[in-house]
Parts: C-alpha cells; sequence; structure tokens
C-alpha cells in the first residue's frame, strides 16, 4: 500500500463509549417547551412525566435520562428563567429606566403561559421547600440585578442620595407589577398606568 509523500495519515474517526446516552438538545427543548405548556393546561400538581412525553413527541425515557422527577424537572425550568436576567436600561434618567424595566417585566408576566403558571407555581411554593427556592430565585435575582443597576446609575447622576434603603427601593420597584400578576391577576392594565408608575417610583425612590 502505497500513500502520497507529504500527505497526513488519516486518523480515525473517535466513536462514543457504546451505551453512553447522547441528549439531543432539540428534544431536551421540546421538553422543556412541553413542560411550560402542561403547566398551563393542568398544573403542577396535575402534571405527569407520561403528559410531558406525550406532548413533547417523545418517550418517557427521554425524560428521565435529563431529570429523575417532574419536581427536578420544574426546578430546573425555574432555576434557568433566573439567570437569564433582564436587560438593563440606559436611558439617562431614572424615571424613563423605570418605565422601560416596567414595559418588558409586564409584557413577560402577562404573557398567557406564565399568567397560568406563576400562581400555581407559588401555591405549589407554600408546601415545597425547594420549589419556594427556586421561585424566590427566579422572579427575585434578574429583577433585583437590573433594578440595581439602575439605582446605581441614578445615584451617578446625581439623581438619588447615596446610602439610600437599597432594600426599600428595590422593593418599590419590583412590587407594583408582581402585586398585579399574581394577586390581583389582573389580564390588562389601565391606561396610562406604566407611565403613571414609572413617575410615582422614581419620585418615591428620589425621596428616600
Amino acid at each position: 500500500m502505497t500513500t502520497n509523500a507529504g500527505a497526513s495519515p488519516t486518523r480515525p474517526r473517535r466513536r462514543a463509549p457504546a451505551g453512553a446516552a447522547v441528549l439531543r438538545q432539540d428534544v431536551t427543548e421540546a421538553i422543556r417547551a412541553a413542560v411550560f405548556a402542561e403547566l398551563a393546561a393542568v398544573g403542577y400538581a396535575r402534571m405527569s412525566i407520561e403528559g410531558i412525553a406525550r406532548r413533547a413527541g417523545v418517550g418517557k425515557t427521554a425524560v428521565y435520562r435529563r431529570w429523575r422527577s417532574k419536581l427536578h424537572l420544574v426546578l430546573d425550568i425555574v432555576s434557568a428563567l433566573a439567570v437569564q436576567g433582564l436587560p438593563a436600561p440606559d436611558t439617562g434618567a431614572l424615571e424613563s429606566d423605570l418605565r422601560l424595566l416596567y414595559e418588558v417585566t409586564s409584557r413577560a408576566l402577562r404573557h398567557p403561559v406564565v399568567s397560568q403558571i406563576l400562581p400555581d407555581l407559588q401555591a405549589e411554593a407554600a408546601r415545597n421547600p425547594d420549589m419556594a427556592e427556586a421561585v424566590q430565585r427566579a422572579l427575585r435575582d434578574g429583577q433585583e440585578s437590573v433594578a440595581s443597576s439602575i439605582l446605581a446609575a441614578a445615584e451617578e447622576r446625581g439623581e438619588i442620595r447615596s446610602g439610600l434603603d437599597r432594600d426599600l427601593a428595590l422593593d418599590l420597584i419590583s412590587g407594583p407589577l408582581y402585586w398585579r400578576a399574581v394577586v390581583i391577576r389582573s389580564p390588562k392594565l389601565p391606561q396610562g398606568y406604566l407611565d403613571a408608575l414609572a413617575r410615582g417610583t422614581a419620585a418615591a425612590v428620589k425621596a428616600l
């Protein structure tokens, strides 16, 4: 057998070890989408791995390869929401930064699927400490990160005083929309609500 001089020898392809599970990303995403749909349709208590697999068009084994129970599946998905974050507004003024934040947050909270599953997850969180931690992290961390950036920029511009009560300011910024989404469950905001909310919140934070 002859080879061309200078030619690199062809290396044999490396094969995955026998029996190794290859988790296809498209299947994983289909399962995640099915979880949201199932939560919105039947709620956490009635949701089953069988229903998720059927909606995703996969076998139950595909689900169990990735998550060992429906609790771990939902915890993983809810926790992932916490790290996605929101874009930090940078409009040059506290009120307009808040207005943009409220617009993005309001759209997310009024999404049909989110508005269906959020109250159900909150109810389950009251019974399950692991769920409570995941839901709290998903609702709190991303929002607080963005709100803290808004406050830091406002302080740098001299719009708010240094050393104000940050926790109280974050409550003022984040509370109203979640109150409407989780407690009142209002499907539609009143005309001009976000403008008035941004204006009032900016004034309140400046007064701290």
